[in-house]
């Protein structure tokens, strides 16, 4: 399985380079509003920065309350738009907030542990880790 490491937060400086590259890769767009990863100042002007990103739950309850079945766990998350009905139940269910709803698509923007997000971070911020399902 893989998944996306937030390993040194403390390193953000809001640039968007994750949330770009996320868009692009995935979407073929230059959007903010378009991504799967999301970066959020803690408050104020010289707050420091939270990385919302999906982190593969263990049993992911996005999955368990998709009714049509459009959200499979395979090396990482898998999403099935042909079979998504645009309910919203998975970003209800998504412990972290990692997930949001695209209206003009119909359908949740799921990160799929592609690792874009972690290639084109100028600093170091995350990482695409290997990890064993026990």
């Amino acid at each position: 399985m893989k998944r996306i490491k937030v390993k040194n937060p403390e390193r953000c400086i809001g640039c968007m380079s994750c949330v770009f590259a996320c868009a692009r890769t995935r979407y073929g767009v230059i959007s903010t509003d378009r991504s799967a990863i999301h970066v959020k100042t803690t408050g104020g002007i010289e707050s420091e920065f939270a990385i919302v990103a999906c982190r593969m739950c263990e049993d992911p309850p996005c999955v368990a309350s998709c009714p049509e079945y459009a959200i499979e766990v395979r090396d990482s998350l898998y999403f099935i738009k042909e079979k998504c009905t645009g309910c919203k139940k998975c970003v209800e269910a998504c412990l972290l907030g990692a997930i949001e709803f695209d209206e003009e698509l119909n359908q949740p923007l799921i990160c799929i542990q592609c690792g874009a997000c972690a290639k084109f971070c100028p600093h170091d911020i995350l990482e695409l880790e290997r990890f064993e399902v026990l």
